[in-house]
């Protein structure tokens, strides 16, 4: 039975993720979901990339090689890993990954109101009225719910840009993407297309930034192929 580590994004739920790891079983294919240190786990601890890929390398220490799945910032995780410890990646498959640093508008201030949170944030503790009308401006409802210690962490991995490193990838490595998405948009899974040499991008019409919950059939069907 071929085995997959499945790194999620910024939430942590393992009723999204169980239709797909359902449908994957059934092909012969096993799922681990690695809850993400600092953004399940209520520690005070400050998170970094590098942290992040130490942490994976840590939890894979006995495996020779392996097969990483990743969703919006766990994808952004896997990039990095991928990238520093080519022999250990197997294969790679991105789910809406995170990792490009964007530059338009409007994530231009979502980008600036993550820092104000998480640089100043305890200016607005009196004012719940001020602090929602924040959390409104960037969109995140994510954010909004975390500690002190997850915003930081939060605008550390959202402030890298991993285009640089994209083409030191080796494994093969599948781009699933979701046609609508808003969070990570469809040009960021092209971008990325172009850089990683071995790779493949499928795009799912109508699906946005979580295809995997949306459209579980769509995926696992891609990724049962792209394993086979």
């Amino acid at each position: 039975m071929k085995k997959i580590y499945i790194l999620h994004g910024w939430t942590y739920t393992t009723d999204t993720w169980n239709p797909l790891i359902a449908l994957l079983k059934q092909s012969g294919i096993d799922s681990q979901l690695l809850p993400v240190p600092g953004l399940t786990d209520g520690t005070d601890r400050t998170w970094t990339l590098d942290d992040y890929v130490d942490w994976l390398k840590s939890e894979l220490k006995d495996e020779e090689k392996v097969i990483l799945v990743g969703h919006s910032n766990g994808g952004r995780i896997s990039i990095a890993f991928a990238s520093r410890y080519p022999e250990k990646v197997e294969r790679l498959i991105l789910i809406d990954s995170a990792g490009i640093y964007p530059n338009g508008l409007k994530i231009r201030i979502k980008r600036s109101v993550f820092w104000l949170l998480a640089k100043v944030g305890k200016l607005f503790s009196s004012s719940d009225r001020l602090r929602k009308l924040l959390y409104r401006a960037a969109r995140e409802r994510d954010y909004e719910k975390a500690s002190p210690a997850m915003r930081k962490t939060m605008a550390n991995l959202i402030g890298v840009d991993l285009r640089s490193v994209l083409s030191s990838i080796k494994a093969p490595t599948l781009l699933i993407w979701g046609a609508n998405d808003g969070s990570t948009p469809l040009s960021d899974g092209e971008l990325m297309h172009r850089s990683i040499e071995n790779s493949k991008l499928f795009v799912i019409p109508n699906a946005r930034h979580s295809p995997h919950v949306t459209h579980p059939e769509v995926v696992a069907e891609q990724i049962i192929q792209e394993l086979a």
